[in-house]
């Protein structure tokens, strides 16, 4: 038997739904009657509606007066959004100019649930055949960004992420939460990380924490690129950089170092 026509009427009730909030941001208070209206819809096909949105905290009615506006949800939903625009927004340059001066490929990377997502890409000069990491989900524990994270995350998020099996991706993947719990501790007292062929045989990368304005580790600065090149005596110091790349965006979104006024 076809579907169609019930997803063509979930499709339906979700154009609907989005034609009730942009009525509501547009003019603001409305009832039920009123919004049927404008959608051209029975007012029991309107009141259902509004009120799978009242759950979801999308719309409020007023006891009163049976009106509804736009939900306390929807600020909290488009704060995420914002947020990460802002961040890839001041991070891009210097994202760019990590790259230009160590020549590999450089991410912006956070955290999403339990997992490492990179945001930002910017390509060095050394990077021939550039990854596109963007988007790419990765475990945090077989990751450079995700060990700085994780090192200076909350007790809470760090011990749910220990407390799971650590499956390894190379045989370099450490997988030994007492060993990782050591790197993480010294993540804290150096202010990066590294991995070394533990999510792919052949890639290494170094990373250094982002804060924000309120002291918060938000974000990594993730350099990688081909094990015996970040490996190689001689060349660039990709540590340094690295850290100084996170400070600069750090203060970029208002951090200010602890000794600072």
């Amino acid at each position: 038997m076809s579907n169609e026509p019930r997803d063509a009427a979930v499709i339906r009730s979700v154009d609907r739904a989005v034609a009730i909030l942009d009525l509501l941001a547009r003019e603001g208070w409305r009832s039920g009657a009123e919004v049927a209206r404008e959608l051209r819809v029975h007012r029991s096909t309107a009141l259902r509606l509004l009120g799978t949105l009242e759950r979801h905290a999308l719309v409020e009615r007023d006891p009163r007066t049976a009106k509804y506006r736009l939900g306390r949800r929807l600020p909290q939903l488009a704060s995420v959004v914002t947020g990460e625009l802002d961040l890839r927004s001041v991070a891009r340059p210097v994202c760019e100019r990590l790259a230009e001066s160590t020549g590999e490929t450089v991410t912006l990377d956070v955290l999403d649930g339990d997992e490492i997502v990179p945001i930002e890409q910017a390509a060095g000069s050394t990077a021939i055949v550039s990854v596109n990491w963007l988007g790419r989900r990765t475990p945090v524990h077989c990751t450079a960004s995700g060990k700085v994270i994780l090192a200076f995350a909350a007790d809470p998020v760090r011990h749910r992420l220990l407390s799971r099996p650590l499956e390894p991706r190379t045989p370099r993947s450490i997988v030994n939460v007492a060993e990782l719990e050591k790197q993480l501790a010294a993540a804290r007292e150096t202010g990066f990380a590294r991995t070394f062929e533990e999510l792919e045989l052949g890639l290494d990368a170094i990373a250094a924490p982002v804060y924000s304005a309120e002291d918060q580790v938000v974000a990594a600065i993730d350099v990688s690129g081909p094990a015996q090149r970040l490996q190689a005596p001689g060349g660039p110091d990709l540590v340094g950089l690295t850290r100084e790349a996170a400070a600069d965006l750090s203060r970029r979104l208002g951090f200010r170092s602890r000794g600072s006024k």
